[in-house]
């Protein structure tokens, strides 16, 4: 079983940790429900920040003269630039970070989806944007697994951004804290993940820890930490998984019975369908690895991107399949 670097995730208040939404709610998640084992979130709401109560009038995004404008219809209060010198000052003194999981269409935390209003009296929406605090983080951390309590029911979505997350938290620490060989040893750990996310940054992270230039530590982990927040901008294709799942199995291959194959084949081929998740194919390796005492694929982080207790072996829909990958 792998060790893991706990992750910082910025997380809104409001998911799992109190009742601070507008009406006194709070959000469930069960994916942030779990993380609470694994990763150290550090939980804000950003409208309970610049004053406003709990419970509270709502604020919505309204159009003003051409320019975005947060207010609060009911009091008529302009909380703009409270909200901006809060995102401002909450943002330069956060510290390094992994990651966000921000609220759903909120006026402060949406990331996308978020209504805007011709006016603060009752009437349709005009348009959608970001929200003050999910747009700014946007904008300042555009490489970072950031995502809404909302996509994180879906079971692909999710497996993305913990991969994503999991694996950056474990390459802050080498960044931080470690030296050459240290970086040899995560690529190297991580060659079945990279397979699967991006061939071409492969070869081209491959030849920086080669690093035939001798070029100083601090300069080469710099030049692979571009490449590899580029391998890891877009979810793998569903086909690419497969690939690296069918590279795997060339070390078994030889000592397994067609019955073994077979089933094998089986779990392929209903994750190709988008029937299961890659949980029960990765799982029937991972057998095979402890079995045939395979010290090179033990060390693959494909085949444990994240802690075993966030695996789940759910059905995915197959609607989420290639349009999702894209």
């Amino acid at each position: 079983m792998r060790e893991f670097v706990k992750p910082k995730v910025v997380v809104s208040k409001c998911i799992e940790f109190d009742h601070c939404r507008y009406n006194g709610d709070m959000i469930s998640s069960p994916i942030v429900a779990k993380l609470k084992d694994y990763v150290d979130f550090l939980p804000v709401c950003a409208e309970v920040e610049i004053g406003l109560g709990i419970p509270r009038s709502s604020v919505r995004i309204v159009l003003e003269n051409g320019e975005h404008r947060l207010i609060q219809p009911s009091s008529g209060k302009d909380v703009t630039e409270d909200m901006k010198a809060f995102c401002t000052n909450f943002l330069d003194s956060v510290g390094e970070v992994d990651g966000f999981i921000l609220k759903f269409r909120s006026p402060s935390c949406g990331l996308k989806d978020v209504k805007v209003y011709p006016s603060v009296s009752k009437s349709g929406a005009i348009e959608k944007t970001s929200g003050y605090f999910g747009g700014e983080v946007l904008k300042r951390y555009p490489l970072l697994p950031i995502e809404d309590e909302g996509r994180l029911r879906n079971a692909r979505i999710k497996e993305h951004f913990l991969t994503k997350l999991f694996l950056l938290a474990a390459f802050r620490k080498v960044k931080s804290e470690g030296s050459i060989k240290d970086l040899v040893r995560f690529h190297t750990e991580n060659k079945y993940l990279l397979m699967a996310y991006s061939q071409a940054e492969l070869r081209k992270l491959g030849a920086i820890v080669a690093n035939k230039e001798n070029k100083p530590f601090k300069e080469q982990i710099s030049d692979y930490e571009g490449h590899l927040y580029r391998a890891f901008t877009k979810p793998p294709r569903y086909t690419s998984s497969i690939n690296v799942l069918m590279h795997a199995l060339g070390h078994f291959s030889e000592n397994l019975s067609n019955g073994e194959k077979a089933l094998f084949f089986d779990w392929i081929q209903k994750y190709r369908e988008g029937k299961t998740s890659l949980c029960p194919a990765i799982n029937t390796i991972r057998s095979w690895v402890v079995r045939f005492e395979d010290q090179y694929l033990m060390h693959q982080t494909f085949f444990e991107p994240y802690p075993e207790g966030l695996l789940e072996v759910d059905p995915v829909n197959s609607q989420f399949r290639e349009d999702l990958w894209k």
